[in-house]
């Protein structure tokens, strides 16, 4: 795709993204670019597109590109692109209707997101927050062998709950890293060769009656939303680990917060709320959670390789080519 000849378009751009990709936005067309940090309204997103007569909509996760906004742009655009692996803020039906392809970026944030995972899971299970409280707070005492006992990471057994392209990549960090007993849930098997060793659980009630660890991965439906109930956290092994990289209304936010106040749940690691960036309060009250504000695939490198995949994937749609990231 990269030696193509390049169709000047114009192109939206919600948030600012990283160099060198804006100077490359504008060397193969028009930009325009959200330059303030936040999310754009519907209006927002509308007005520019008709001000630049927009062929490509580049968005991001946190922006609502619903059915009544996509009935509303201008007959101009074309394609939508969104600097992310999920697509649950965008109606795929309602693009489809209107005959405007839709991108995504598998695979490549796939180890950066694995990587906020083991993260998560160890800062949780080690009481980080807690211990950069003490030092950031100048209330450390010194050593001792009571001090800040946490949960041992290390041949625990972790429970997979999506067992998609993250999900096997922190499977492998687990596993081959931390010598972890890998279980998952999908909703059928994968594999041999994918499952690299892990075992299946036909239903998220068994796996989650095996998971020291359970690692949130699955995608947002209207079949996950708020899947993991009081009911479902009731089921994990007493002290076990909640973590999440996949998207916050996955999480009865009130049940995990129950759960960890109570000692049942012994801690969290959360990279994805409800409601970002107005998250539950409560979370920020407990000790035992430890919060990242949505950075999986916060690295430059991924971002500029995300950013990448979807321009050229632009130019190659634009040039009636099929691409493998395109969803609709």
């Amino acid at each position: 795709m990269a030696d193509m000849q390049r169709v000047p378009c114009r192109v939206i751009v919600t948030r600012s993204l990283p160099d060198p990709l804006p100077a490359r936005l504008r060397a193969e067309g028009t930009a325009w670019i959200n330059l303030e940090p936040r999310t754009l309204s519907g209006d927002e997103i509308l007005s520019a597109a008709e001000q630049i007569s927009a062929d490509v909509l580049l968005v991001m996760a946190m922006d609502r590109i619903d059915g009544a906004l996509i009935a509303r742009l201008p007959k101009s655009v074309c394609i939508i692109a969104t600097l992310s692996v999920g697509h649950d803020h965008i109606d795929l039906d309602a693009a489809r209707a209107r005959g405007i392809a839709v991108l995504s970026t598998p695979d490549i944030l796939s180890d950066a997101v694995a990587d906020m995972g083991m993260l998560l899971a160890l800062g949780a299970a080690r009481r980080a927050r807690e211990g950069m409280q003490l030092l950031y707070g100048c209330s450390w005492t010194g050593w001792s062998p009571t001090q800040l006992l946490g949960k041992e990471v290390s041949f625990a057994r972790m429970g997979i709950f999506g067992m998609g392209r993250i999900g096997r990549a922190l499977a492998r960090r687990a596993q081959h890293g931390f010598g972890m007993e890998i279980h998952y849930h999908n909703r059928s098997p994968l594999s041999p060769q994918l499952e690299d060793g892990a075992t299946f659980h036909a239903t998220l009630d068994g796996l989650l009656d095996v998971s020291d660890f359970f690692v949130v991965a699955a995608p947002s439906t209207p079949a996950t939303k708020a899947r993991l109930d009081a009911a479902a956290f009731a089921r994990l092994p007493t002290g076990a680990v909640v973590v999440n990289v996949s998207r916050g209304d996955l999480i009865d936010d009130a049940a995990l917060i129950a759960a960890l106040r109570s000692g049942h749940v012994a801690a969290a690691g959360l990279d994805v709320f409800n409601n970002e960036p107005a998250i539950d309060p409560d979370y920020l009250t407990l000790p035992n959670v430890f919060l990242q504000p949505h950075q999986g695939s916060s690295t430059t490198r991924t971002r500029v390789r995300m950013g990448e995949l979807l321009l050229d994937s632009i130019h190659a749609v634009r040039a009636a080519e099929a691409v493998s990231n395109r969803l609709v």
